[in-house]
């Protein structure tokens, strides 16, 4: 059997926690298929209380009431709901306030909210990938309706001053939102901390099942927001449908191991980020970070070698390690990254950028492999002898 490449690429998914997989299993015939909103038999309520215990796993996760998280697909429809459903309650304040690097989830949801006369600000960040405070409480007035910033960037990985930011949002009365998706599972997650209003999670972020995820809603802003689809009142009307009863157990389950092991986590992988870091400086000296070198979730590496482009370096790699050009959501294109874009560099300097993402099952033997590999596959003069730009060579 062919050997598979090392998995490099933890913020596009994870893995699932064998401990994850042991929680899905218990879902069978006799326990716990049923419709969790079925009230007059067994089946209905052995899933009713799968999901009850793991909307407890949640709150406890981020420090928030039971009844504040509200289950759905996954982190897209979550930033949706918080954006399009403020949106349905706005009454007079027409204004959306993001960053210019924000997931497209958030961006694009912004975007199209402006047909129907919302005014966008997409606050551009500084070099390093973080916004700058006073411009933003400059942007922020009385007629901005929700302010929108992720916690930690998906493909940079810089971390933002959340509670500041919020603090700026609810001054002109405000509601803020945060998208965690890439900060749960690395760091710990504290909404009555930071203060945000919204909140978004995924659980196959945080080595759980695809295709759920959540929103917590701060229980005082229950009112400025409206449901975006239309059907039954589950998920205190918010989020019409039948609840997947097994995988929103997963998330559950996902988010109490991360209870437990988040801080133990993020240090091991931490220590490997520094590691892989310390030998791509030895193949390359030249290499390039993008993104503050401090402020930012441990696994995350974003970098250019010089002269060569992202795509080249992935192919090359395929067959030895798994790393991307950038995020999941926008990897088949050909376009430069928007969010490397945003750091002021050139097109032709963002097609360099590459993403490699560690994670809970990475190990120090993996990433002795996948410095040798890029050794071998980027040696210096494999890259001096590539003939992209000499301009990727500028920091």
């Amino acid at each position: 059997m062919q050997r598979l490449p090392i998995y490099l690429d933890y913020q596009a998914t994870t893995p699932l926690d064998p401990r994850v997989r042991e929680t899905l299993a218990k879902f069978d015939r006799y326990s716990g298929f049923g419709n969790p909103h079925s009230a007059d038999h067994i089946y209905g309520w052995k899933a009713a209380d799968a999901v009850r215990e793991a909307r407890a796993q949640v709150a406890q996760f981020i420090h928030a009431d039971d009844d504040e998280i509200i289950f759905t697909s996954g982190a897209t429809e979550s930033c949706n709901i918080a954006l399009r459903g403020a949106a349905k309650t706005a009454n007079d304040r027409n204004e959306i306030v993001t960053l210019n690097t924000e997931h497209p989830a958030v961006l694009e949801t912004a975007r199209s909210l402006q047909e129907d006369g919302f005014i966008l600000h997409a606050i551009p960040v500084e070099r390093n990938g973080i916004v700058n405070l006073e411009r933003l409480a400059e942007v922020v007035t009385e007629q901005t309706l929700i302010v929108s910033v992720m916690q930690a960037n998906n493909e940079i990985g810089v971390l933002q001053p959340i509670t500041e930011i919020a603090a700026i949002a609810h001054r002109q009365g405000a509601l803020m939102h945060s998208d965690a998706t890439q900060a749960a599972g690395r760091l710990s997650i504290d909404v009555t901390e930071t203060e945000v209003d919204l909140l978004t999670l995924s659980s196959h972020k945080i080595y759980g099942p695809k295709g759920i995820g959540c929103l917590y809603v701060r229980d005082s802003i229950l009112d400025r927001l409206a449901p975006i689809t239309t059907g039954g009142g589950q998920e205190l009307g918010l989020r019409p449908g039948t609840l997947p009863a097994a995988l929103v157990a997963g998330l559950g389950r996902a988010c109490e191991i991360a209870i437990d092991e988040t801080v133990s986590d993020s240090r091991r992988i931490q220590e490997l980020t520094l590691m892989l870091w310390a030998g791509l400086l030895e193949v390359c000296p030249a290499i390039r970070l993008h993104g503050d070198p401090e402020q930012r979730i441990p696994g995350n590496l974003n970098v250019a070698f010089p002269n060569i482009s992202g795509q080249e370096i992935v192919a090359r790699m395929q067959d030895e390690i798994a790393i991307a050009t950038g995020s999941a959501c926008s990897s088949e294109g050909t376009d430069p990254s928007h969010v490397i874009t945003a750091l002021k560099f050139a097109p032709e300097e963002a097609l360099g950028a590459i993403r490699i993402s560690l994670g809970r099952f990475t190990t120090e033997e993996e990433i002795r492999y996948a410095i040798q590999a890029f050794r071998t596959k980027l040696g210096h003069e494999t890259i001096i002898d590539n003939p992209i730009t000499k301009e990727v060579l500028h920091v």
